[in-house]
């Protein structure tokens, strides 16, 4: 179904909202944006993304009208805090506003996945262009099946028994979630953020899990995130490693 632009300009009066049948990446036109000075808050979003971006460089997979596939310029300043606890409070954000409109519970892996079942049904990237961030959010909506690459690990709020939820609804309550998590990250600091994190994720603290960064593959028992926000893994050797990136995976 087309996706209904108006409807979501009447619930969130008075921000820019671009929105496109089809476009390679929203990462794209929303970095021109952000670099052409507009206001925190602006949102460029698709009904399809050809070449859709997802963390680390790798493919998101974003069928037409499946999905909801938007960028959002967000303008926090000095109190905004670090890109790291940035990406912890957009986890945060989405995840709760899938939780809002669906009723289900999901889960947060390090830094920003959302999970359903153990399955991304989310991702999200985020890059600095100037002074800006720009939130790229992808949350698999209607989708049935996924190309065999992604199909043992992605699913769909209707393949997780919520079909027909409205794509409007969900971007007005991920843009009123992403924005509340920002203001308490303004207000209150990059502690609050790291609070609310470890109480959605179950992988903060307790879990089992490896970690690829290049050639290694680190392997232990969460021990929760450190100041910055990073994630705390300790190995069977006693060894307490930070883990600044990489892909954390359960065993």
């Amino acid at each position: 179904m087309p996706f209904d632009i108006a409807r979501v300009r009447a619930r969130l009066p008075g921000r820019r909202i671009d929105w496109f049948a089809s476009v390679s990446s929203t990462m794209t036109p929303a970095a021109r944006l952000a670099r052409d000075g507009c206001s925190s808050g602006t949102i460029v979003g698709a009904d399809e993304q050809v070449a859709g971006i997802g963390r680390h460089g790798r493919v998101w997979h974003s069928e037409a009208e499946g999905g909801l596939y938007v960028s959002m310029i967000l303008r926090l300043g000095a109190s905004g805090g670090a890109l790291p606890v940035m990406m912890l409070a957009l986890g945060v954000g989405v995840r709760d506003a899938i939780a809002e409109v669906t009723g289900l519970a999901p889960d947060l892996r390090w830094p920003n996945d959302v999970l359903l079942n153990s399955r991304k049904c989310a991702g999200i990237l985020a890059q600095l262009e100037g002074e800006a961030v720009i939130a790229g959010i992808g949350i698999n909506v209607n989708q049935t099946r996924f190309p065999q690459e992604f199909e043992l690990l992605a699913t769909s709020l209707a393949l997780e028994g919520k079909p027909g939820v409205a794509r409007e609804e969900l971007l007005v309550a991920v843009v009123n979630s992403v924005e509340h998590c920002c203001k308490i990250l303004t207000e209150e600091g990059s502690a609050a953020i790291l609070r609310m994190f470890s109480c959605a994720s179950s992988y903060v603290e307790g879990r089992r899990v490896n970690v690829k960064q290049g050639a290694e593959v680190i392997e232990g028992v969460t021990c929760g995130l450190d100041p910055s926000g990073f994630l705390l893994v300790r190995q069977d050797n006693g060894r307490q490693t930070t883990i600044l990136a990489g892909g954390v995976r359960p065993v």
